[in-house]
């Protein structure tokens, strides 16, 4: 078939506007030939890249969702970049595209800052892993298990079974608190005891109370220190090393132990007492005590008041008593209707 045929044809059934010359169809086809094997090449390239980075990251033994999240990002830029290559053997300039992709790229940046900031941020956790999934965390004022950790948000459980999605964002830009970390947590009782107990007797009971704890560590050992000298008490600080699973059991039983060696023991432990007394007096006689009230203006007619003087109340001593109830006796001690309030705080050894 020669060329005038084909060219024939096409401007029949394509009514193509132009005419192609035998080099312009001949290079188009060349491009799309080579465009074609790029894209079958690329593709192929990318599968492989995806594969490699997965198993790559899986020995390392990355976090799954990191690990997929970098796989497929790196099949899909390998495809884009390819894609770009055909563009370019057709003869069309990608650096238009570039700065169109660069202004959408901003716009979407802008439109989705938060989101971004999100995503930013789980990738640092999953980079760095402050945390992982089943550890025990303080995060965002929040305390609970992990269950997930993604992109955007992470999960955690409260131990009152609650579920909270927390943003990426709120985790990484704040203090992290891994409370399951380490292997082995100290559990610390503070005791007071009274000051006539002797310290070296009391230090005795108190060591061998954190020795007799169960599920405690040998090493590190037990200690008893002796942290001050307080208002009322002999202030004591009692540790005892534990496994990070048996924290809790470890702390019950390790107040259980204190409080019962210290009963054994005769040793008291201070504490705040109020004292209530109630002091009966004579009753009141308001009728007398009350001062005898003016008459009311209310218009009728004057009546003639004699010049003698002034007149002198039927009871004298009515105007110089007092209300009882606010009447104070010394000593602290404070009149409340008929009776008198005294209360005295203390702290009994």
């Amino acid at each position: 078939m020669k060329w005038d045929d084909i060219q024939s044809f096409l401007a029949a059934n394509f009514r193509l506007p132009f005419a192609i010359s035998e080099e312009t169809l001949t290079r188009l086809a060349m491009s799309a030939i080579g465009a074609l094997l790029l894209l079958f090449v690329a593709w192929i390239l990318a599968g492989w890249a995806s594969r490699f980075v997965h198993a790559a990251l899986t020995r390392a033994k990355v976090d799954m969702t990191l690990t997929k999240f970098l796989s497929r990002f790196t099949r899909w830029l390998i495809l884009l970049l390819a894609g770009l290559g055909c563009l370019g053997a057709f003869g069309i300039e990608t650096t238009s595209f570039a700065a169109v992709i660069g202004a959408v790229s901003l716009a979407i940046g802008l439109a989705f800052q938060g989101s971004l900031s999100n995503f930013a941020a789980g990738v640092m956790l999953l980079v760095f892993r402050p945390f992982k999934v089943g550890d025990v965390v303080n995060v965002a004022g929040n305390l609970g298990k992990i269950d997930e950790i993604e992109l955007f948000t992470t999960a955690l459980d409260t131990f009152d079974n609650r579920r909270f999605i927390i943003p990426n964002s709120a985790i990484f830009g704040a203090t992290i608190e891994n409370i399951s970390f380490h292997p082995r947590r100290r559990v610390e009782v503070p005791v007071g005891v009274c000051y006539s107990a002797d310290i070296d007797a009391t230090r005795a009971v108190l060591e061998q109370a954190a020795a007799s704890v169960p599920l405690g560590l040998g090493d590190p050992a037990p200690a008893v220190l002796l942290m001050g000298l307080g208002a009322s008490s002999v202030d004591w600080m009692v540790h005892v090393w534990a496994n990070s699973a048996d924290f809790g059991a470890v702390k019950q039983a390790t107040i259980r132990a204190v409080k019962m060696a210290l009963d054994e023991a005769g040793i008291s432990i201070p504490f705040p007492q109020m004292d209530v007394h109630l002091d009966s007096t004579p009753p009141v006689d308001r009728a007398k005590a009350a001062p005898p009230e003016a008459p009311c203006d209310d218009g009728g007619p004057e009546t003639d008041t004699p010049e003698s003087g002034p007149s002198e109340s039927p009871n004298p001593d009515a105007t110089a008593a007092p209300d009882a109830d606010d009447t104070a006796k010394p000593g602290g001690e404070v009149r409340v209707g008929r009776g008198l309030f005294h209360s005295q705080l203390f702290r009994s050894e």
